[in-house]
């Protein structure tokens, strides 16, 4: 989780473990091309644009990213 008081947590990915999920989170303090922060379980981030939020989104309903969720770990 973020120490960032001013980020919206959104949701954890995985979230059955105390690992540190990637987490995903709205700054809305943040420029808006900025607002969107996805964490992982290594302490480091990226930011991003809603757009650009939805368009991942709509690349995953679509299933255009099920091959890279099938890989083996």
């Amino acid at each position: 989780m973020s120490d960032n008081p001013q980020l919206l947590h959104v949701a954890t990915f995985c979230g059955k473990c105390d690992c540190g999920c990637p987490e995903l989170f709205v700054d809305p303090t943040a420029e808006p091309l900025k607002q969107i922060v996805i964490t992982d379980d290594f302490g480091q981030r990226i930011q991003m644009s809603h757009d650009q939020l939805a368009d991942l989104v709509e690349q995953a309903r679509s299933g255009a990213l099920d091959a890279a969720a099938l890989q083996p770990a």
